[in-house]
């Protein structure tokens, strides 16, 4: 028996077991979703953008820890799909986008709605491929889950002629795959774990910096474990947060660009640092030259290519977080820093995050309040991009039940709406809470329509202080107050004048309470601090006894600013309080 490549397409998904895809129509894959009409046991997802529909199945599979699945035409709906390929790619996130193509005589010709798709995104995915022969696609298939899953998780797309997706061939779909030159790497290098063993049974001052990698390989188990043993103080990235609870005695806070005084004083003063799952990206090493001054640096990440590409370690070891963890563990015995962990500890006694309330909603008193109202609710966070994705990261309380997803390497505006309606889909038993500036929030609102659609009940807390506010705030500290295009209520009339004394600028828009009422759902108004619980506490019971979204709009100054910070490319001996 002979199927299309189209019916074959949707026996691929049962085997990768696939139970949701994100996709939208359009002529080039209308007979790919005829075929998957009937289809029992995969859900079709429609976001209302293509942008929407990759971020949600990428908030789907951080939040599952599956394959996220997108299903989108040709042309601009694959070109829509390349900001989340990107943002899928920095977070190393395993993604499978398939793209519908034109037929094969009509590529190159500038047809209707065709893009070389695979050489716009060849330098931003994992893999790409272009199937062209019928009896190939299972096999390239299959290849495609296995690259997203294994070794260092990304994203990968396939584009589909719709003539190849019509011609009959083979049902068989295959159980293995060999890919020539494409071997994850699985063991652990005993030699270089034992150079890695000494030096911290050497350490007066060890610590561990944690990257995303440990939450990837979900070892936040193994690494609490590991961090007890070694008597160790624990830093994270903002990718890493949550890879140890945040309430654990050893952890100090987030290193970097938005870190606490404490942790980049600790990396500053430390002798041995040790890194699991880090990239050491500029947001976290500031003047690299300064950085870490002191110590031996031991570097285990699963990608070869990421060890010592921006800081020289001294121990290089390749290798899942997991499985490090776990050999680490079998071959240490306990130690005890008690006089580090005190000075450690003293510093963040000294230099404690702190928040300041004047008028208005005071932003790190919305995350407190999440933390409160959340406290007994196995919870999703997602996060947007901007100063209120950094007091989430500086105040969330995160534990194996409270988890932080947010575009960390690409830092996408946009991301957390949609990834708060995937991560809801995948999660349909948790709470998911969505918070959001108001840039970021508009960039993709209409995701608002598909959570009414789909029956969530997400909670998005709206940071509303009408500015684009991380930018202001470099404005504000580094060019003099000139307020060049930050201000969301920018009007013809405010060139030059937004910040000028006197000035006022038009009214803002838009009206987020009468934004959710226009997509049938509902908004809620905070003002001052004293609103937020039961105002919070209000709308998540009204979002679960409708299964709707609902959008909690919390009014913030717009002088406020995210502190402590290190200024792009300066060093811990700058950091500003």
């Amino acid at each position: 028996m002979k199927v299309s490549g189209n019916d074959l397409f949707v026996t691929a998904m049962k085997k990768e077991g696939v139970d949701t895809i994100f996709a939208y129509p359009g002529g080039m894959v209308v007979n790919l979703l005829d075929a998957l009409h009937d289809c029992h046991g995969i859900d079709l997802v429609l976001p209302r953008h293509e942008q929407g529909l990759i971020h949600a199945a990428d908030g789907y599979a951080r939040a599952t820890g599956k394959v996220g699945v997108c299903l989108v035409t040709s042309g601009p709906g694959a070109t829509n799909l390349v900001t989340g390929i990107a943002t899928a790619n920095y977070d190393s996130i395993p993604l499978v986008c398939f793209t519908g193509q034109v037929p094969e005589h009509l590529i190159g010709n500038d047809a209707f709605q065709e893009v070389d798709i695979i050489g716009v995104t060849r330098n931003i995915a994992k893999f790409v491929i272009m199937v062209r022969d019928r009896e190939m696609l299972a096999q390239r298939i299959k290849e495609a889950f296995y690259i997203a899953r294994s070794g260092k998780p990304g994203p990968v797309l396939v584009d589909l002629p719709t003539d190849v997706m019509a011609e009959l061939g083979s049902t068989s779909y295959p159980t293995e795959v060999n890919i020539r030159g494409y071997k994850p790497n699985k063991g652990v290098h005993v030699g270089q774990l034992k150079k890695a063993i000494n030096l911290l049974e050497e350490a007066k001052k060890p610590m561990f910096l944690i990257g995303g990698g440990v939450n990837l390989a979900h070892a936040q188990e193994e690494m609490t474990k590991l961090a007890e043993k070694i008597d160790a103080p624990v830093i994270t990235t903002v990718m890493g947060r949550g890879a140890i609870s945040t309430e654990h005695p050893l952890y100090i806070g987030n290193i970097g660009m938005h870190g606490s005084y404490a942790a980049n004083k600790t990396a500053d003063e430390c002798d041995l640092m040790f890194s699991i799952g880090c990239r050491f990206n500029d947001r976290v090493t500031g003047e690299i030259k300064k950085f870490a001054p002191n110590a031996k640096i031991v570097h285990i990440d699963i990608e070869s290519a990421a060890i010592s590409r921006n800081v020289t370690v001294d121990i290089p070891i390749v290798a899942d977080a997991k499985a490090a963890i776990l050999k680490i563990l079998e071959h240490t015995e306990p130690m005890k820093h008690e006089e580090w962990i005190a000075e450690v500890k003293g510093w963040d006694k000294e230099y404690p995050l702190h928040m300041e309330v004047e008028e208005g909603v005071n932003p790190q008193r919305i995350i407190e309040t999440l933390n409160e109202v959340y406290a007994d609710r196995d919870t999703v966070f997602t996060s947007d991009v901007g100063q209120h994705q950094m007091w989430a990261s500086q105040y969330l309380k995160l534990d194996a039940t409270h988890r932080l997803v947010q575009s960390g390497g690409l830092g996408t505006m946009g991301f957390g709406l949609p990834s708060a309606v995937g991560a809801q889909i995948g999660c349909p038993e948790k709470s998911v809470v969505s918070i959001s500036g108001d840039g970021g929030f508009q960039m993709n609102m209409q995701e608002l329509a598909t959570a009414v659609c789909q029956e969530l009940p997400l909670v998005n807390i709206v940071f509303n202080n009408n500015r684009l506010g991380m930018v202001r705030q470099m404005q504000e500290l580094f060019f003099k107050k000139r307020y060049t295009i930050t201000c969301l209520r920018y009007h013809k009339s405010c060139k030059g004048k937004c910040g000028t004394p006197g000035w006022v600028c038009p009214e803002y828009v838009p009206d987020f309470v009468k934004m959710a009422e226009a997509y049938g759902s509902k908004g809620y108004f905070v003002t001052s601090n004293d609103q937020l619980k039961d105002t919070i506490l209000e709308a998540r019971e009204y979002a679960e006894k409708n299964k709707k979204p609902v959008i909690v709009e919390c009014m913030v100054a717009p002088d406020e600013l995210v502190m402590p910070m290190i200024k792009g490319g300066a060093s811990f001996e700058d950091i500003m309080l």
